[in-house]
C-alpha cells in the first residue's frame, strides 16, 4: 500500500530526496563542531592541532569547531548548502591529509572511508544544491514571487535572486 502510493507521486520522492543527505551531513557535523568547541574537547583537540602543525593549536580548534557546527545546522536547515559543502569539503581533504590518508581506506584502522563518505554527501549538496524542502527554497520562493510582481518579469529574465541562487 505505501509502495504504490510513492510509485503513484515520484515527485514526492524527488522532493524529498535530497533531506536524508542534508541530515546526516549535518547532524554529524553538528556532533563533531559541539565536542570541539566543549571546554574538555578544545583541551583535549589543542594538543593534537599542534602535533599536526597547526600552531597555535586553541584558533585553529574553535575555527574548525565554529566552521562544524554552522555548516551542519546550515546543511539541516537547507540553507547556504553550497558553501557548507565547501567547507565540509575542505575540512575533510585536509583531515585526509594531514590525518587519515596514511593509515588506508579502512575507517576502523583509523582510516578515510568515514571521510569521503562525508565527501560525497558533501558533493552532492555542491553539486543540486538543498532540494525543495528546504529553507533555500521557501526563500527562493518569495524571492521570485516578489521579482515577478514588482517588474513583471519571466523567470529568465529575472534579476536580484542570483546570489540566492549561487549560495542554494
Amino acid at each position: 500500500m505505501i509502495a504504490s502510493t510513492l510509485t503513484e507521486q515520484p515527485g514526492i520522492l524527488k522532493s524529498a530526496a535530497l533531506l536524508p543527505p542534508r541530515l546526516t551531513l549535518g547532524s554529524t557535523m553538528v556532533v563533531h563542531g559541539i565536542s570541539k568547541l566543549k571546554k574538555e574537547g578544545t583541551e583535549k583537540h589543542v594538543p593534537f592541532f599542534e602535533q599536526l602543525g597547526f600552531k597555535p593549536g586553541r584558533p585553529w580548534v574553535l575555527a574548525l569547531g565554529i566552521t562544524e557546527v554552522a555548516s551542519g545546522i546550515s546543511a539541516i536547515l537547507g540553507v547556504a548548502t553550497r558553501i557548507t559543502a565547501l567547507a565540509v569539503l575542505v575540512t575533510q581533504a585536509v583531515a585526509i591529509g594531514k590525518v587519515h590518508g596514511s593509515k588506508g581506506f579502512n575507517n576502523q584502522q583509523g582510516g578515510y572511508e568515514f571521510n569521503l563518505a562525508l565527501m560525497g554527501s558533501a558533493l552532492t549538496l555542491l553539486m543540486r544544491g538543498p532540494g525543495s524542502v528546504s529553507v533555500h527554497s521557501v526563500l527562493e520562493s518569495r524571492v521570485k514571487r516578489r521579482e515577478l510582481r514588482r517588474f513583471k518579469l519571466l523567470p529568465r529574465q529575472r534579476k536580484g535572486s542570483w546570489l540566492l541562487d549561487l549560495l542554494g
